[in-house]
């Protein structure tokens, strides 16, 4: 088509999921230090200005992005090259508005909800993030354009960039702001003979004054690396695109027909957009009734057998009382407790699905193609590879996590402030781990749907979701029985519905007839191998060499864990090529996939 060669799927996929893996690898460098220089105060400022930004970003950038990219797609399969030009063109106009239209909201909001929500101090910490609100909505018409050219690298590199740039300057300005603030202090003082000083214009008369007029501002200044990361990044698309532009040629743009006109085509988009515009509304608005109807319900439980629950945590409730984390005695004090064992379980749910969803980017473009050209053979073999690859990497990963539930979370909590929440935190981890399949394939599903121009049954299937989640939180929650634990049935059961609604759609409208030995059968054996490998290994490893978690990171229990993870890969690797469960198009997306592709199918290794 163009002088650029199109990704295939899982190459445009394996594209972004190393981008993804470098960006996650790189926020955990931003949050450590940030944590440290910060302080909790600090981070708490930091993440209300997050918690107000995801919500409205969210609303904002739904469904344009996937309009695009499909639009895109369709029009460069119907050799429509024009078209696809004149989609980015208007892409660019409706992503300015919207643009601004984001910040303005981001800032009218900032006043209120700082003041009767967050606190007011957190008030330049939201300011700071809204204008990213712009620059990423507007960086979005570039890598929708991309996308649907099947070319993933600049929304790969550019979201690199972005975190890059949220590590750097991020840092960078919350260490001035400290060290500013600091030598302001101290100078001060000195002058005044330790009576008062003046810190940004604030007059403080102790250390704890001091810090509580210089964190604010330096959480600021950590906030605005993320504007400053969205800049970098935007920039960064507009000089590509100067220098490289779409690989249109002039052939193929004389050849192309006339372009249809601007307010058709932003109509069509407008069109696809707002159905996931309004799945983007059900889901925040499921998720603040998710939060209030889970910690209501904890108190309905606690006040109805407080006893019950009492014994169902007594291990965690009794450690955490012995270190003065928990009064037993204030019931509000144990309901906050239980919400923070349930919220430390979900920083690991979507580990696996922020992985998976990258297939659901990659084959979107590349089903709108085949779809608005009807090439059935490209149809049935995107959706049974996105739900393959899914599979392959979400089965191990869910079903290792369930068996190391507790190992992983010792490594990462027993010398912490949350130490004495892992026993209650395991089987939640852990239910997670079992769910963890359904939850990776649901929003590549809703892809799928969106490229077949389906945009209805992802909102339809997300509605019954919520309902089904909120009456399992009134139902399962309040039940002194099941407590906190009624919240993962909720949630699962959430994922469940969605998937189930959007998978039968998707077959029954593709027609696609999925081989399910092949994509699910064969890598849940070998899944289920290499999770009783893991669980065998690291129970007979922790007993031969007994060790104690809290007393460093690099112990027994972590090395014991180690080994039984690469145990765990090996069998699933070797099970999988015995009983051919990995097909030539997996191998050959590798580094020297071609050759290590001939070297298995000699052997006959291959499916």
């Amino acid at each position: 088509m163009a002088s650029e060669k199109k990704q295939s799927v899982l190459n445009g996929a394996m594209m972004l999921m190393f981008a993804v893996v470098l960006v996650k690898l790189i926020g955990a460098l931003f949050k450590i230090p940030l944590t440290d220089m910060l302080g909790a105060t600090g981070r708490g400022y930091f993440n209300s200005a997050y918690e107000v930004y995801t919500p409205i970003f969210a609303i904002s950038m739904a469904g344009l992005p996937v309009a695009v990219s499909r639009m895109v797609a369709e029009n460069v399969a119907l050799n429509k090259y024009r078209d696809a030009r004149m989609v980015f063109r208007v892409s660019q106009r409706i992503f300015i508005l919207v643009g601004i239209v984001g910040t303005l909201v981001l800032l009218l909001a900032a006043y209120p909800y700082t003041v009767f929500v967050a606190g007011s101090k957190s008030l330049p910490a939201v300011l700071c993030v809204a204008p990213s609100i712009f620059f990423c909505c507007y960086m979005s018409a570039y890598r929708g354009y991309y996308e649907g050219l099947r070319n993933m690298t600049p929304t790969a590199i550019s979201q690199v960039i972005e975190a890059l740039g949220k590590l750097l300057i991020g840092l960078a300005l919350a260490k001035i702001v400290i060290s500013v603030g600091v030598n302001q202090y101290e100078a001060g003082m000195l002058a005044s003979g330790n009576v008062s000083s003046v810190v940004f214009g604030n007059t403080v008369t102790s250390d704890t004054e001091a810090n509580s007029v210089i964190i604010p501002w330096a959480a600021a200044g950590a906030v605005m690396g993320v504007t400053v990361g969205s800049i970098a990044s935007t920039v960064f698309l507009i000089i590509r695109h100067k220098l490289k532009g779409d690989g249109f040629t002039r052939v193929q743009l004389v050849n192309s027909p006339k372009a249809a006109p601007s307010d058709s085509i932003a109509k069509e988009m407008i069109k696809i957009a707002i159905p996931m515009v309004i799945s983007a509304l059900v889901l925040n608005i499921t998720n603040l009734i998710d939060t209030v109807t889970i910690q209501s319900r904890l108190i309905s439980a606690l006040n109805s057998d407080f006893n019950t629950v009492m014994q169902m945590h007594s291990e965690a409730f009794n450690e955490a009382v012995r270190l003065s984390r928990l009064n037993i005695n204030d019931i509000k004090e144990v309901k906050n407790y239980l919400w923070g064992v349930y919220g430390t379980a979900l920083d690991f749910k979507n580990l696996v699905p922020t992985i998976t969803i990258q297939l659901g980017v990659s084959a979107l473009p590349a089903l709108a193609a085949a779809w608005a050209v009807k090439e059935k053979s490209s149809i049935k073999s995107t959706v049974e590879t996105v739900i393959r690859i899914s599979m392959l990497v979400a089965l191990p990963a869910g079903i290792g996590m369930a068996a190391l539930s507790k190992p992983i979370l010792e490594i990462i909590y027993a010398r912490g402030l949350s130490s004495d929440a892992i026993p209650s935190v395991v089987p939640i981890l852990a239910a997670y781990g079992l769910a963890t399949p359904v939850m990776a394939i649901s929003t590549p599903t809703t892809n799928m749907l969106q490229a077949i121009g389906r945009t209805d049954i992802p909102v339809k299937s997300v509605v019954v979701g919520a309902i089904v989640k909120i009456i399992c939180n009134f139902v399962l929650v309040g039940n002194p029985k099941i407590n906190i634990y009624g919240a993962v049935v909720g949630t699962v059961l959430f994922y469940v519905v969605i998937v189930v609604c959007n998978l039968t759609s998707l077959i029954k409208i593709s027609q696609v007839k999925v081989n399910w030995k092949s994509v699910f059968v064969k890598p849940a054996i070998c899944a289920a191998l290499c999770g009783i490998t893991a669980f065998a290994a690291n129970g007979l490893l922790t007993t031969l060499f007994p060790s104690d978690p809290s007393q460093s990171i690099i112990n027994m229990g972590t090395i014991s864990a180690v080994i039984s993870i690469g145990l765990a890969v090996i069998v699933y690797a070797v099970s999988l090529l015995l009983i051919k469960g990995i097909a030539r198009e997996d191998v050959i997306v590798l580094p020297k996939g071609e050759k290590i592709a001939k070297t298995l199918e000699k052997y006959g290794l291959l499916g």
